[in-house]
C-alpha cells in the first residue's frame, strides 16, 4: 500500500517543500492511528501522505474557486489510480472543509485537521535554530511559540490545538507529532 502511495506522491507533487510536508503529516498521521485507532493504523497515514497530492495542480492558495476543490481534486486521481478508500477519501476532503464545506465527522477527519498545520508549525521552530535540526526542537519550544501569535502567522493554531476534542491534550500532542517528524529527520532534511 505505502509504495503505491509513495508512487503517487512522486507522480503528482513536484515541489520539495510539499513533498517533505506529505511526509511529515504522513509520521503524526500513522503515530496518532497508533493511538487513537490502531487497527486502521495505515489508512490513517496513507491519508497523511496523500492528503496534498492536488497542490501542484490547483493553486488553491490564490484562487477561491481552487480552494475549494483542494482536496476534492485529490480524492479524484486516487480513484482514477486505483488507490484508498471512503475512509481515507473522506478524510481528506474533510481536512479543507473551511473552504469545501465537507464536514470533519470521523476521529480520523478530525485528526489530519489538527496534524496538517502543526508539521509546517515544528519546522518553522527547527528551522530557527542555529543546526536547523528537529532533534533541537522540545516540546517545551512548541508550546510556548504557539502564544506567540507572530511568529509562523499562517499556522492554524486553531486546527491545532483542536486535537484537544479528541481528549489529547495539546502538550502531548506537540510531542507525539515532535517525536514522529524526528523518526523521519533524514527524511525531512531536518
Amino acid at each position: 500500500m505505502r509504495d503505491q502511495a509513495v508512487k503517487l506522491v512522486d507522480k503528482y507533487l513536484q515541489s520539495e517543500h510539499l513533498i517533505k510536508h506529505s511526509y511529515a503529516v504522513e509520521a503524526v498521521m500513522k503515530a496518532l492511528g497508533e493511538k487513537l485507532e490502531p487497527q486502521k493504523t495505515d489508512e490513517w497515514a496513507m491519508a497523511g501522505l496523500l492528503h496534498d497530492l492536488d497542490s501542484d495542480l490547483l493553486d488553491y492558495k490564490n484562487n477561491a474557486e481552487e480552494s475549494r476543490l483542494h482536496g476534492i481534486k485529490t480524492v479524484e486521481i486516487l480513484k482514477n489510480e486505483n488507490f484508498g478508500n471512503e475512509y481515507i477519501y473522506q478524510a481528506i476532503k474533510a481536512h479543507n472543509e473551511d473552504e469545501n464545506g465537507i464536514k470533519r465527522e470521523s476521529v480520523m477527519d478530525k485528526a489530519i485537521y489538527a496534524a496538517d498545520p502543526i508539521t509546517g508549525f515544528i519546522t518553522a521552530i527547527a528551522l530557527v535554530y542555529p543546526d536547523k535540526k528537529l532533534a533541537s526542537v522540545k516540546v517545551k519550544s512548541v508550546t510556548k511559540r504557539m502564544k506567540e501569535m507572530k511568529f509562523a502567522a499562517g499556522a492554524n493554531r486553531d486546527a491545532m490545538r483542536s486535537i484537544e476534542d479528541l481528549g489529547i491534550p495539546f502538550a502531548e500532542f506537540a510531542k507525539l507529532s515532535l517525536e514522529a517528524m524526528q523518526g523521519i529527520s533524514d527524511t525531512l532534511g531536518l
